[in-house]
Parts: structure tokens; sequence; C-alpha cells
């Protein structure tokens, strides 16, 4: 394993030191300070719907904390995000680092820099590390292998397929390109692009990140796993509530950025992942987690109503002998059946289910440990072939 050093000293501190760090961060963004990290989970949780219906209502940013803005961006929904030219505003400068970026490197930044704030993000993130950048965006492919020839690009920043595009057309054009790192992001990297970027002498790595939270976790030379960026706090909760899961269950993914420029406390990211326990070889101590595993919204449309996560959780807390429940449509004809399986010792659910999800269902009981630990409260079977 090649090892990079690191960005900083925070990579490689104590458990107890950067807990510490982190609570005298956040206590500083907060009206009511935390006497430990774990009173966190203690507060609500903020949905992108949220904050959606807070800028209506006062735009663009909803009367939220924005300090230093030198950007507005606008996201489908639409959304508006604030974006600061500091060095590192959004830190994504520690992920390229881990990648061996820096000074030397052309970077071919081709994130869109069209209202959304990729394209702004990876710039920032390019500068903080000593790069040089060529603000590709997208499309324009031929212009884009001229281009990389003619500055010398060694990095190409985009999404994980864009590249092979790109490697393509120069090979039609019968050009030889000097990129040797490939940092990604917002799309899917599947194992057998990457092997082919591999076998073109490219390193890829992707990091996990979001419009409004920025850079939350990246791979490292390790490749076991996304390690937690040091200026974020990571929890793995139940989805459609705030209560934290028990270690390597999924669960959907809350992120409170301790940006103190455009602060987020337990944001929902709507999306799912797990913890992976222990610590990277290559290293860095922070918490790790799996990747992207699926979205966290479930809600599901059944006999002309909706079932949501939030329902079957609260479900699942008001019977403290019930360790899971999945809500599960399938179709019998052109009707609609629920059934709903309880993990439980035994007992009778049936009018609780119909009292918490407001309709009837079939209800199965089964033995604890049953049901998959992977974060599916509702599981939608049907098909409409």
């Amino acid at each position: 394993m090649a090892v990079v050093s690191h960005f900083d000293d925070f990579e490689t501190r104590s458990a107890d030191a950067r807990e510490a760090a982190q609570l005298e961060a956040l206590n500083g963004l907060l009206d009511a300070p935390l006497s430990d990290l774990g009173e966190l989970a203690s507060l609500p949780v903020f949905r992108k719907s949220e904050l959606a219906e807070k800028q209506k209502a006062q735009p663009p940013f909803g009367g939220l904390t924005v300090r230093n803005a030198s950007h507005v961006f606008q996201s489908p929904g639409p959304i508006y995000e604030p974006g600061g030219n500091s060095k590192d505003w959004w830190r994504f400068g520690r992920f390229l680092h881990s990648l061996g970026i820096g000074q030397g490197d052309v970077v071919q930044n081709c994130f869109g820099y069209h209202l959304t704030p990729a394209g702004t993000m990876f710039e920032n993130g390019a500068h903080a590390v000593g790069a040089m950048v060529l603000p590709a965006g997208t499309g324009q492919t031929a212009l884009q292998v001229e281009a990389a020839l003619a500055v010398g690009t060694t990095v190409y920043a985009g999404t994980p397929d864009y590249l092979k595009v790109i490697l393509e057309k120069a090979d039609e054009m019968g050009v030889t390109l000097g990129i040797t790192k490939a940092a990604v992001s917002g799309g899917a990297l599947f194992p057998s692009l990457r092997d082919y970027y591999t076998g073109r002498g490219i390193t890829c790595r992707q990091c996990y990140a979001t419009a409004d939270l920025g850079h939350i976790a990246y791979e490292s030379e390790a490749m076991e796993g996304m390690i937690v960026d040091e200026h974020v706090i990571v929890e793995i909760v139940t989805p459609g509530t705030g209560e934290p899961v028990t270690e390597g269950e999924v669960g959907e993914v809350v992120v409170t950025a301790l940006n103190p420029d455009y602060p987020l406390i337990r944001f929902a990211t709507g999306d799912m992942s797990a913890v992976l326990a222990g610590q990277s070889p290559c290293g860095r101590t922070n918490m790790r987690i799996k990747g992207w595993m699926g979205r966290a919204d479930q809600t599901t449309k059944i006999k002309g109503m909706f079932v949501r996560p939030e329902q079957v959780a609260a479900f699942v807390k008001a019977h403290p002998e019930v360790t899971r429940a999945r809500v599960i449509a399938t179709r019998d004809g052109d009707a609609d059946v629920m059934t709903v399986r309880v993990e439980s010792p035994g007992g009778e659910y049936a009018g609780a289910v119909q009292d918490m999800l407001k309709m009837k269902g079939v209800v199965e009981v089964v033995a604890p440990g049953s049901l998959p630990a992977d974060g599916v409260l509702i599981e939608d079977q049907r098909t409409y072939d």
C-alpha cells in the first residue's frame, strides 16, 4: 500500500481528543451546550424538505446562519446553498491530498459549474492542495481531450463514468493523455470501471459529499470503506427517526457539519450506510462508513395510503420485545396486500399494526434475528408489468 502523508494531525488523533474537539466546536454552534456528544442524538433531525420550506418562507437560505458567503448555488428542489471562497471551505482538500494530488498537478475539473456547486467545491479543494485547475465542466469531449493534452492534465475530477468517455475519445483521436489520478463522486463507481482505470495506469478513488454539507467521507490508499471527514459528525440512524442504530447496522446517514459559516445540525442525507468497525490501516483514526448503500426514504403507497418508515419505527419503539419490523407490499391480482413481519418472541400485533399504519395487514410474527439488519423498513415487491 503506497502511503501518502496525512493532510494534518487531525487525521491521526485519539478518539478522546477528536470527541473533545468536536464537542467544543459543536457547542459553539448551539444555543444550549451539550455535556457530551452522545446527547447529540436528542436533538431533532433536520430534513431537506424542511430546509426547502424554510427557504420558501425566507429566501434564499431559510433564515439559517450563513457567514462569509461568496457564492449562492441552486440544486434540484430547488434548494439554495451558500458557498465561501476561503481556503478549503468545503473541505475537499483532505480527500485530494489523500490521493496524492498537490503542487505540480493539473486538475481537469469536469464537475458542473452551472448553478450547482460541485465544480466550485472541487476547484476550492484543488487550490487548497496547491494544484492548478482547468475548469472544464461537462460535455464537448473532443475539446476536453485537446485541452488535457495542451495543458498537461494529470488529474481528472468528475463523475466516475465521464473519464472513460474522455479516454475513449482520446483513443479515437490517437492521443495519449497524462492522467494518472481520478477523484470522483456523484455516481456509482462500479468495480469493473475502477479496474478499467487501473488497467490504464490511473488510480481512481471516490468521496461522498452533498451540495448542502460539502465533503463527508473519502476512500484512502487502504481502500477499506470511507473515512469520515474530520470536520463533520456522522450518525447512522433508523430511517425516518433520529435514533442511532447499533454499530454495523445499516441506517440513514445523518451529518452535523461543524462549519461556522454554514452549520447544519443533524442534517439527514436520505442516504443509507453503516459503520465499518475498527480503524483504517492507512493510519487515519476517524470512523469509517461502508459507502453508499441505497436511499433511506422508503415511503410507499399501499391501498391508496402512504406508509412511512417513521411509522414502522414508532411501532417497534412502542413494543420493547419487538426487535425489528418490516412492511412488505405485494399484489394479489389488482389488489395491494400489506404483510408486516414482526421480530418478537411471540404476541398478537394485528391491532397495534392497524392503529399505527392506519390499515389492516397480514401480520407474521417471526423469531428474533430472522429479519436482515439492512435498514429496510418498507419493502415494495410489487411489479407493474
